[in-house]
């Protein structure tokens, strides 16, 4: 599983229980990580966890200076940029009822933050002779959900920057990815129902057709697959991380026909 030795993973969000994954599967297979997140207390936690190979930036997407710093600090520390996971995210979505700000605020972590990132690593990968990026889409992108228009729409967004960007760096050998995962265990799953995870399964449930919400881990696995060696004819496509999710459909796994017969 050493097949990333002596590469450089900057994961955006790697404060989060899926980034924190993301980075331990990088490492797992001896790349170095960057942790960018806001979340300084636990940017560092994971950081620490990882050891000598790892490095917690404080990075706020919204900012340039500090995009830029990032990039900086990981190439002054480890020699360069390999692959990019834009994994960090705004959740804030009051639906019909958001203001401009909001939006402008959740296009701009999600959609810009993830392009200036790109663009900051970019001529780090074209030096290192190519690399990987991976896009965070969601589920949530391709269906309409009650009371949350700001989340997918940026998702729906993030599936497209992943197509247009997969065309215009192929000439520099960087291929671009993006996954779609269904329900994750996370830290807001954990404080709704009180760390009880079977129950956060049985709701779950009816929607995914594996019957449960996915491991953080289970996500990483298809990230660090998209960026590895593994998947170098794979560009410009989305890996639907789902449980089965967006293969259900409106009818889910409980027959519709026979309950006509009630």
């Amino acid at each position: 599983m050493q097949d990333m030795q002596e590469k450089v993973a900057i994961v955006t969000g790697g404060a989060t229980l899926i980034g924190a994954a993301v980075a331990q599967a990088f490492h797992d297979r001896g790349a170095a990580v960057v942790i960018a997140d806001i979340d300084e207390e636990g940017g560092a936690r994971v950081a620490d966890k990882l050891g000598a190979r790892a490095l917690f930036v404080n990075t706020d997407l919204s900012d340039d200076t500090q995009i830029a710093s990032c990039v900086n600090e990981a190439v002054a520390q480890f020699g360069g940029v390999d692959f990019l996971v834009n994994l960090a995210c705004s959740y804030v979505d009051d639906g019909i009822e958001a203001s401009r700000d909001d939006w402008h605020q959740s296009y701009d972590v999600n959609v810009v933050g993830s392009v200036m990132m790109m663009k900051a690593c970019r001529p780090h990968m074209i030096q290192r002779g190519g690399g990987a990026i991976v896009n965070f889409s969601s589920i949530s992108a391709k269906v309409a959900q009650t009371g949350r228009w700001l989340y997918p729409v940026t998702k729906a967004a993030i599936a497209q920057l992943t197509r247009n960007m997969a065309m215009d760096l192929a000439q520099d050998r960087i291929r671009v990815n993006s996954v779609s995962p269904g329900w994750t265990w996370s830290r807001i799953m954990d404080e709704l129902t009180g760390g009880d995870r079977a129950k956060t399964d049985r709701v779950a449930a009816p929607f995914h057709l594996l019957g449960r919400v996915g491991d953080p881990a289970e996500i990483a696995q298809g990230v660090v697959f998209l960026c590895s060696s593994n998947a170098s004819f794979i560009t410009g496509t989305d890996l639907a991380v789902d449980g089965g999710y967006s293969a259900m459909g409106p009818e889910q796994a409980v027959p519709a026909i026979p309950r006509l017969c009630e």
